[in-house]
C-alpha cells in the first residue's frame, strides 16, 4: 500500500500523487490514469508495480481543472470524465507527467498509461526526455499524433472490439511508427486491462501485463 503526496510542477502548481514501491529502488514507473481520476483501480495498478520492486508515482492529472476525482465506470462517470478532461490543457498535463518523473529523479523510468493515460504514455515519449520506456494501453489520442518522434522504445496495447479506436487507426498508428510494438487484442474492447470494468478480460489483461513487466524489464534493467 502507498500513500499519497504533493508535487510541484515547474510553474509552481501543485498536485497530489499516489506513490507506491520502494523508495531506493534504483528503477520506477510513472502511472498514469484514465479519465476517471487516480481511483482505486490506478492506485491498485500502482501497487502491482511496486510489488515487482519499482519506485512508482501516479500523479493526479485532473488536479488543474478538479481536485480529488476519483470516479467509477458507469456512463455518467464517464461523462464527467470527459467534462474534466476537456478542461485541461496538454502541455499542463505533460508538466504534472514530468514533476511525477522528477519525484523518481536519479532512477530509470518507465511510463504506463491506460485510455487517457494510454495517449499520454505515448507523449511521455514524444514530449519528453525523462524516459526509457513508454507502455501505452488504448490510447485513443495517439493515432491524432502518431507522427511524434518518440525518444525511447514504445510498446502499445489496443483491444480489437474497442469502439473508439478503430483498427484504421491501429493500422495508421503501426505504419507511422514501425519500430514501435503494437499489439491488437482479438476480440477485447476499451479498458480491457481495468477489472472494474464490464469490458474486463483478464486473459487479455494478463497477456498485456506480461508484455508490459517483460519490455520495462529489458529497457529499464
Amino acid at each position: 500500500m502507498g500513500e499519497t503526496i504533493q508535487l510541484k510542477a515547474a510553474d509552481g502548481f501543485s498536485l497530489s500523487a499516489y506513490v507506491a514501491g520502494p523508495v531506493n529502488a534504483t528503477k520506477g514507473v510513472v502511472v498514469v490514469q484514465e479519465i476517471f481520476g487516480v481511483n482505486h483501480h490506478i492506485r491498485d495498478v500502482a501497487d502491482r508495480f511496486a510489488g515487482l520492486g519499482y519506485a512508482v508515482v501516479a500523479p493526479a492529472v485532473f488536479d488543474r481543472a478538479q481536485k480529488g476525482v476519483e470516479l467509477g465506470y458507469t456512463q455518467d462517470d464517464v461523462g464527467k470524465g470527459r467534462d474534466i478532461r476537456m478542461k485541461l490543457s496538454d502541455p499542463d498535463v505533460m508538466k504534472d507527467i514530468e514533476a511525477a518523473a522528477g519525484h523518481l529523479a536519479g532512477k530509470k523510468l518507465g511510463i504506463v498509461g491506460y485510455c487517457f493515460g494510454g495517449t499520454v504514455a505515448w507523449w511521455g515519449a514524444t514530449r519528453t526526455s525523462k524516459f526509457a520506456a513508454a507502455s501505452c494501453w488504448y490510447g485513443g489520442g495517439i493515432p491524432g499524433t502518431k507522427t511524434e518522434t518518440p525518444h525511447c522504445p514504445v510498446q502499445m496495447h489496443f483491444g480489437e472490439q474497442d469502439a473508439s479506436i478503430p483498427m484504421t487507426d491501429v493500422d495508421a498508428v503501426r505504419a507511422a511508427q514501425p519500430k514501435t510494438e503494437v499489439y491488437v487484442y482479438k476480440g477485447a474492447q476499451h479498458g480491457f486491462g481495468c477489472d472494474e470494468r464490464a469490458s474486463y478480460s483478464k486473459p487479455d489483461y494478463e497477456l498485456a501485463q506480461q508484455r508490459t513487466v517483460e519490455f520495462f524489464a529489458k529497457n529499464l534493467g
